[in-house]
């Protein structure tokens, strides 16, 4: 059995690189899209994890799959398109390391994946299924993922989902909140930005926003991620919130997808249901998703950034002593 199978886009990230001799901006080829980001992590962690997606069948695609395959990830289910080519993201950085997208999708082979070609038996032996809402912006991946997320919810499988709103990526944002909000019914659990929480519940009060989403979806965790200042979760009826980490940002991409994977590693090293987690559990892997996600930014790229346990493990014990050492003072 697999622990953890996704399904989404996987994608070309072209990061900011310097500049040529004329001044003019270079752009670093790297790997990239949030569900193989997850993935990516959990692999780089010893977790068993398999991919299912589309990529065109052109230098690009083949790079994708050496990557995930060399990544340790079952690749499987990645499909080849003769007709389409690999998306592309183009990352811009800010003076802070936070990233905004230009995308070359249209279409792109992650939205042209087809039901048929999903591979349904690698979903049904999973102990998770992970999912965003990028492969449903349209037809027929849009098909394809919902079946998938069906498939998994009928046979018992954990289903992780992220509502990762890209506003180029969707002809109107009323259908971006439609298609949103029917992933979320068939969620466990939720990792959810400040802004896309704003965006479905319609307010930036993290309370009511995440009581929203618990109430009319029947969510048992939503994690609301807020950056550099850490995290918000609400398991069940109860709240918390766990801070940051400080550390130099260098790029903040696939920060959010590495804090989710650090979660889901969490809840598979635990071994019990979600409602068996108490607010003790609910801060340590908060803790440590934060930890992971705060180390991804310290370096370029998604996948290629992914830490490693010790490295995660040493980040959470040196802020723990500085932290004694403030307080001495």
């Amino acid at each position: 059995m697999l622990d953890v199978i996704a399904l989404g886009e996987v994608l070309i990230d072209f990061t900011p690189a310097g500049k040529s001799e004329t001044g003019e901006v270079r752009f670093e080829q790297n790997p990239g899209g949030a569900p193989a980001n997850v993935l990516s992590l959990l692999a780089k962690l010893g977790k068993s994890t398999a991919f299912i997606g589309k990529v065109g069948d052109d230098q690009f695609g083949h790079y994708l799959h050496n990557t995930l395959r060399e990544s340790g990830m079952n690749t499987k289910g990645l499909v080849f398109s003769k007709d389409t080519r690999t998306t592309l993201a183009f990352v811009h950085l800010d003076d802070q390391g936070d990233r905004s997208f230009s995308f070359y999708r249209s279409p792109g082979a992650d939205m042209m994946l087809r039901e048929n070609e999903v591979d349904f038996e690698l979903i049904s032996n999973a102990r998770v299924f992970h999912f965003g809402s990028i492969s449903m912006t349209h037809e027929p991946a849009a098909s394809a993922t919902l079946k998938a997320a069906a498939h998994a919810k009928e046979h018992g499988v954990l289903i992780s989902y992220d509502p990762n709103l890209r506003e180029n990526l969707w002809d109107d944002l009323t259908h971006a909140k439609e298609r949103m909000e029917q992933g979320l019914f068939f969620a466990d659990v939720v990792k959810i930005s400040e802004e896309e929480l704003e965006f479905i519940s319609g307010t930036k009060d993290l309370e009511k926003g995440s009581s929203y989403l618990s109430d009319r979806f029947d969510i048992p965790l939503i994690l609301v991620t807020l950056g550099s200042k850490g995290c918000f979760y609400r398991h069940g009826s109860e709240t918390g919130c766990r801070s940051g980490y400080h550390v130099k940002a260098v790029d903040t991409t696939g920060a959010g997808d590495a804090f989710l994977g650090g979660m889901l590693y969490q809840i598979l090293e635990k071994g019990v249901p979600l409602s068996g987690l108490d607010l003790e559990d609910m801060d340590q892997m908060v803790s440590f998703a934060n930890a992971v996600g705060a180390l991804v930014t310290t370096k370029k790229g998604a996948i290629p950034a992914m830490p490693t346990i010790e490295e995660v493990l040493v980040l959470e014990k040196n802020t723990k002593w500085l932290n004694k050492e403030n307080v001495s003072q």
